[in-house]
């Protein structure tokens, strides 16, 4: 059966009046598993008209008020696990069991969101604690929304990291339109249907969806609107950052994540560490890691290691559980396949992998990468993992460092001393120590540099992104 998603517009489902609709085709099905509306111009300047409306009555709301709303959203998404998941499993191509998991977190962070903000306070300052301040003047410092934020999600976690724009935007008292990624719009679609049946106010949060010829550039430069977040391409994020003036901005870009292996590492744990940063969901993932940086003493046992574990991964089609899935797009293939033979015709050394049928690329490991290849520094966002031969902790940091990207990075060592010693010199947003590299706990924040994003994001960091700090002073008769 055929989906036909809907725009959302104060509360209400209806179809676009361009009557337009944009094909949304199954990434492994190579089937169209239904359509969304191609909204007009106009018809983005009515969602911001009533979500302006709206975020003026919901500002006045009370904490309580806005949280009980958020609680009865996280429910609807638990009870329609199953539904969502099934679309998110046939639309973006992710296994079933990851795909209800996907639901699960995102009804743990909207509550989550709702505790942080529970516990965000104001502080008061006297004026007398200033050299030469009045003891008649006392300052309320608070946060108030900023007014209409827009959200835009990518196709690799449709649910989770739309609601993880949502969820702070809406508990701070932000009206939210929301543009999801087209492939993974159907997806957005259903967690919307979800916070319909929460009951928010009509026009709070509104679903947009159409050609980025049409509507990408004026949504951001659209006067109504207060605040944007965006996750997707660094491309994309450059260009919004170009587009969007003075309006806030937090960027959630890609990476090139090294996974770095000291003489000393656990070989074995790093090898599963890497093989589980580097390939789930085909590598689908900002934060996977994308490059292995070994020492040269332990390089040969950590690639054998590396391929007998990438060897037993399950490879095919996500209804069958598969680790290693159908790209989102044969473009996407044809870009991972172009990287990988770039590397071998510069003389990498295909360990294992390099098969391909359609959009569905076999794990890919290639030892003795160097720097004049293109996958020791383009993100493939696809099963194809670069091993990168080092002698030095000195020569690791130089290759790390010299990324577009600064996102994050693993390092593997029993030394923990120099754990943080190269830590402290990676350029990247966070570094897990003996682990791999990977978005949260949600409430711990997360950030990335350079190529990899601009702003902060976690619960808090989020919440706080979307609002300002305002002053009142009271001043007192003495």
């Amino acid at each position: 059966m055929l989906l036909a998603g809907e725009l959302y517009i104060n509360g209400e489902w209806k179809k676009s009046k361009s009557g337009q609709t944009i094909e949304i085709t199954s990434p492994y099905l190579y089937e169209p598993i239904g359509n969304v509306q191609a909204i007009t111009q106009k018809e983005v300047d009515e969602a911001i008209d009533f979500a302006q409306a709206a975020q003026k009555e919901w500002a006045q709301t009370s904490l309580q008020q806005r949280a009980s709303h958020l609680y009865k959203w996280a429910d609807a998404l638990l009870a329609n696990q199953e539904k969502i998941a099934t679309v998110i499993m046939h639309e973006v191509g992710k296994s079933l069991k990851d795909a209800k998991s996907e639901v699960t977190r995102t009804a743990d962070f909207i509550r989550y969101t709702v505790e942080e903000a529970l516990h965000m306070h104001g502080e008061s300052m006297r004026g007398d604690s200033f050299p030469g301040g009045s003891k008649s003047k006392v300052a309320i410092v608070e946060r108030v929304p900023l007014g209409v934020v827009l959200a835009i999600s990518p196709f690799n976690y449709p649910v989770n990291l739309a609601a993880s724009k949502l969820a702070p935007a809406l508990i701070a008292g932000n009206a939210v339109i929301f543009k999801p990624a087209t492939q993974g719009a159907l997806s957005g679609t259903k967690m919307i249907e979800a916070l319909h049946q929460a009951g928010f106010p009509k026009g709070l949060v509104n679903l947009v969806t159409g050609k980025g010829s049409v509507i990408g550039d004026y949504l951001v430069e659209h006067k109504g609107i207060n605040m944007i977040s965006f996750t997707g391409g660094t491309d994309t994020g450059l260009h919004l950052a170009k587009k969007s003036a003075m309006v806030p901005l937090v960027l959630e870009l890609g990476g090139k994540d090294p996974g770095i292996v000291r003489q000393d590492a656990d070989l074995q744990e790093a090898a599963k560490q890497i093989i589980s940063g580097a390939f789930s969901y085909s590598g689908q993932r900002c934060t996977a890691i994308k490059r292995v940086l070994v020492h040269e003493s332990v390089a040969d046992e950590l690639v054998a290691l590396l391929k007998g574990e990438i060897e037993q991964l399950v490879v095919g089609s996500p209804e069958n559980g598969s680790t290693i899935v159908p790209l989102i797009d044969d473009k996407s293939a044809n870009f991972v396949q172009g990287l990988i033979d770039d590397a071998v015709n510069k003389g990498a050394v295909v360990v294992t992998g390099n098969q391909r049928k359609q959009n569905l690329i076999h794990p890919t490991l290639l030892d003795h990468v160097t720097e004049e290849m293109r996958l020791a520094w383009e993100e493939p966002f696809g099963p194809a993992l670069p091993i990168i031969r080092v002698s030095s902790d000195e020569q690791v940091i130089a290759i790390a460092n010299a990324s577009e990207f600064g996102l994050q990075a693993s390092i593997f060592t029993k030394d923990i001393d120099k754990a943080f010693a190269i830590a402290n010199q990676i350029e990247a947003g966070a570094v897990q120590i003996n682990g791999r590299t990977e978005r949260g706990p949600d409430h711990f924040p997360f950030i990335g540099t350079k190529g990899s994003g601009m702003g902060a994001q976690g619960i808090r960091k989020s919440i706080e992104s979307m609002t300002r700090e305002k002053v009142t002073v009271l001043n007192l008769a003495l």
